[in-house]
């Protein structure tokens, strides 16, 4: 499904702010993969996913989804293929349209665009059915402006709208990170069961071991612009907290005071 080979990127080449971001990436995933991704501040993770979405230009290398090769495609051309949930709640939804017209542009993601009526009332049907999904109300609020609700219940309709056309690779860039912890609690359960309904692919960032421990089949780290640990199946499961601190004190030579807040909880 996806397949990124040799990739790398530097930002600011040649100057003294000179970033190696990406290392010589490697990562193969399979259908169906849901991979969580850890590391420290600077580790590459979300660069990695922004390369993948387009944002940036690999320096080197390759990146192939659903066997088509996307590396240097436009952001907007590699859209129709991918589902994006930003860390930001205020990123993924038009404030000042209504909720419906919200789920109505994500509908029509990839989809010629037309003249006709706006919103059909089997489409308003098919809104109202994935709302009551998210168990927050929302189907009885179709007209209310997406402004005016919660950052949960705008992150939980952003995941909902990436997923509405089920995308090739769906990317969460640590979507929880600015929730309080119980609707954080709240929007990875909606996660974990869309991505487990629809059979998606899926990258998510996070800092919370604990979560990248117990959702999805793989979990890999990062470090300094690589991957240095990969582990799925059995030994995923298997794994605890303290196993990841020290997998990442052994790569990081110790360093680890800045980051040991950032990646336990």
């Amino acid at each position: 499904m996806l397949k990124i080979s040799g990739v790398t990127k530097t930002f600011n080449a040649g100057t003294i702010n000179e970033k190696r971001a990406l290392n010589g990436i490697d990562l193969h995933l399979k259908p169906g993969d849901f991979v969580t991704i850890i590391g420290g501040n600077g580790a590459g993770k979300s660069t990695m996913l922004n390369m993948i979405a387009g944002v940036y230009s690999c320096d080197t290398g390759s990146i192939i989804l659903a066997n088509e090769d996307i590396t240097t495609q436009p952001e907007h051309k590699r859209a129709k293929l991918l589902g994006r949930v930003f860390q930001d709640p205020m990123r993924g939804t038009a404030a000042d349209m209504e909720i419906e017209e919200n789920l109505a542009m994500a509908y029509r993601r990839g989809k010629r665009r037309g003249l006709g009526w706006g919103v059909t009332k089997v489409e308003k049907s098919l809104y109202i059915e994935k709302l009551k999904m998210l168990d927050l109300g929302l189907e009885n609020r179709m007209t209310s402006k997406v402004g005016l609700l919660s950052g949960g219940q705008r992150q939980a309709l952003t995941l909902l709208m990436a997923t509405l056309q089920k995308p090739q690779l769906l990317l969460l860039d640590e979507h929880t990170a600015a929730l309080d912890p119980k609707t954080a609690h709240k929007v990875l359960s909606i996660t974990e069961q869309i991505i487990n309904e629809q059979n998606l692919t899926a990258l998510m960032v996070t800092h919370n071991m604990k979560d990248a421990i117990r959702l999805g089949n793989r979990l890999i780290m990062m470090h300094e612009g690589r991957i240095i640990y990969d582990v799925e199946g059995e030994e995923k499961k298997n794994l605890k907290v303290a196993d990841l601190l020290k997998k990442f004190e052994d790569v990081s030579n110790g360093e680890f005071a800045n980051d040991r807040m950032l990646l336990a909880d």
